[in-house]
Formats: C-alpha cells, sequence, structure tokens
C-alpha cells in the first residue's frame, strides 16, 4: 500500500474535527442541501432529487493533514461533477464565472475548494461508508468526500453548497494551522505558507489528541 508523503495508516477511521468535545450535530427527519451563489433563486436539493442523480461506489483512503491515513474504506454517494453539471451550471451567468465553492455543515463547519478540485471525478456526496448509512460520527446525514485532499475539505453533515466568482474569506479556525487552499494530498500542500516536509513534526503531534478527543465524543461504540 503506498500512502501520500508524510502519512502513516491507522487501523481504525476516528471521528475527526474541530468541535470533537461536542457530539455530532441531530440528523434532520427531512435532509436537504440548500444551493447558494450567483443564481436567479437559490435550490434546495432533497434526497429525493440526489437520488435522480448518477450513483457510485467508489473505494478510497481519507487522508487528515495531521498525517494519518484511514485505508480501505468504500463510499457511496452522489458524484459531485454531475450535480454541478446538470443543475447549477445551466443557471450561472457565463460573463461571471465561478472559481470557488464552499461547503458547510449543520455544525458549522465549513470548507472552501478551488472549483476545478471540486471537479474532480472522485469527489462525491456520500451517504454511505462501508456499505452502510453514514453514522453521526462520520457525517450523516451526507457529506463531502474528496480523497486527493486532505481531510479538512471534507465537510460533513452536509446542508449548504455556495458557490463564488472569487475566493471566499478564510474560516478564522484556519488560522492556527493556516491550512492551503488546495490542500492536494500528493503535493503535501498541508500549510498555506509552509512546506508540507517542514510541518510535518507539528502535524504528527496532534495524532494522539486527535485519538482520545475522537474516543470522548464519539457516540458510537
Amino acid at each position: 500500500m503506498t500512502l501520500p508523503p508524510g502519512q502513516r495508516a491507522l487501523d481504525n477511521f476516528p471521528r475527526f474535527g474541530t468541535h470533537l468535545h461536542h457530539p455530532p450535530p441531530p440528523i434532520p427527519d427531512h435532509p436537504t442541501i440548500e444551493i447558494t451563489g450567483p443564481l436567479p433563486t437559490p435550490l434546495t436539493l432533497t434526497t429525493a432529487d440526489l437520488a435522480q442523480l448518477p450513483r457510485r461506489e467508489q473505494d478510497a483512503d481519507f487522508h487528515c493533514v495531521a498525517g494519518w491515513s484511514a485505508t480501505g474504506l468504500r463510499w457511496a454517494g452522489t458524484p459531485f461533477e454531475p450535480l454541478y453539471r446538470t443543475l447549477v451550471a445551466p443557471l450561472l451567468d457565463p460573463t461571471a464565472p465561478i472559481t470557488h465553492i464552499s461547503f458547510t455543515g449543520l455544525d458549522g463547519y465549513y470548507s472552501i475548494a478551488h472549483l476545478d478540485d471540486a471537479l474532480a471525478a472522485d469527489v462525491l456526496i456520500a451517504d454511505h461508508l462501508d456499505g452502510h448509512p453514514l453514522t453521526p460520527d462520520h457525517g450523516a446525514p451526507l457529506r463531502l468526500v474528496s480523497p486527493s485532499q486532505y481531510g479538512y475539505i471534507s465537510t460533513k453533515h452536509l446542508s449548504r453548497i455556495t458557490f463564488h466568482t472569487t475566493e471566499p474569506p478564510v474560516p478564522d479556525r484556519w488560522s492556527p494551522i493556516a491550512g492551503h487552499p488546495r490542500a492536494r494530498v500528493w503535493h503535501e500542500e498541508r500549510n498555506r505558507y509552509l512546506s508540507g516536509r517542514l510541518v510535518r513534526p507539528l502535524y504528527h503531534r496532534l495524532i494522539e489528541p486527535i485519538r482520545k478527543l475522537s474516543a470522548k465524543g464519539s457516540t458510537t461504540a
């Protein structure tokens, strides 16, 4: 098994995130994703709407910026690229091209991705992991999965997707780690200002605290 530079394989897939000391948000009875941005009107997608789009299962590892990787995961859900091409692109003003997308979760977390990264063939809006519906610990009811980027891009509990014609403000929570805006794992883009190799030791020190917080905040055995 070949891992991206600076990654170490774990024997499990811990819950991760910026609020590990809090439980995951409640799952809505009728989950939706709000689509906003330079559109004539916002769109609201239900799980029934997503079911009308192409569906795919794929094997993809998950790589945390701290340096751990969960391997052999099988995700299932709606590929993001056809969702964008089918439902969003026809409504956009061609004179104001989209450059970035932000993904917001029910817990208030949000990430920012370049349009080209979000349209990669392996990016999913996932609802299943390893043959089972997502659990709250791993992003239920829906989550972004972008395997070629570090995990902080893959927003859990996805509830809103916003399209932007310029780069939106960086989340405050990125300030301490200065997360790289592309976050591509094979380029080791961990940090906005420093090389990935240079910050590896700092991020590796976070692995054990993440394990402990994950076990403390987990809702599953």
